[in-house]
């Protein structure tokens, strides 16, 4: 990430970074969608899935196709290898709308505990 995103929560912005982390064209672009979202909730549950606003005005969208698209994924592996859940981060067309987490088994996650899931 280019700078701090003063509109969002620590773990999220983290998780952001580790998502858009490629050079890939598309994630370059969302990258710079960052400083200019503000996180607009938080599942109740306390896994970090979070919705955004983003200044449109600020910053061009993402070359990405019209309507909802999953724009970047991890999986998170516990101790045993086992694939347990994954990161998402959607956007809108072509903007960053919302990070998701989402979890396979009944043990509740965080994301700073997804983040350490993550294979390196």
């Amino acid at each position: 990430m280019t700078g701090p995103a003063a509109g969002l929560p620590p773990d999220v912005a983290e998780a952001l970074d580790v998502l858009l982390g490629t050079e890939d064209a598309v994630h370059r672009a969302l990258r710079l969608q960052v400083p200019h979202l503000r996180a607009t909730g938080r599942c109740s549950c306390g896994c970090g899935t979070t919705d955004f606003d983003l200044d449109a005005e600020a910053v061009a969208a993402a070359p990405l196709p019209a309507g909802t698209v999953v724009a970047a994924e991890a999986q998170l592996y516990d101790a045993a290898e086992h694939c347990i859940g994954e990161i998402l981060a959607f956007t809108q067309n072509g903007r960053l709308a919302w990070l998701e987490l989402c979890s396979w088994s009944d043990t509740p996650l965080t994301l700073p505990d997804a983040l350490r899931m993550l294979r390196p």
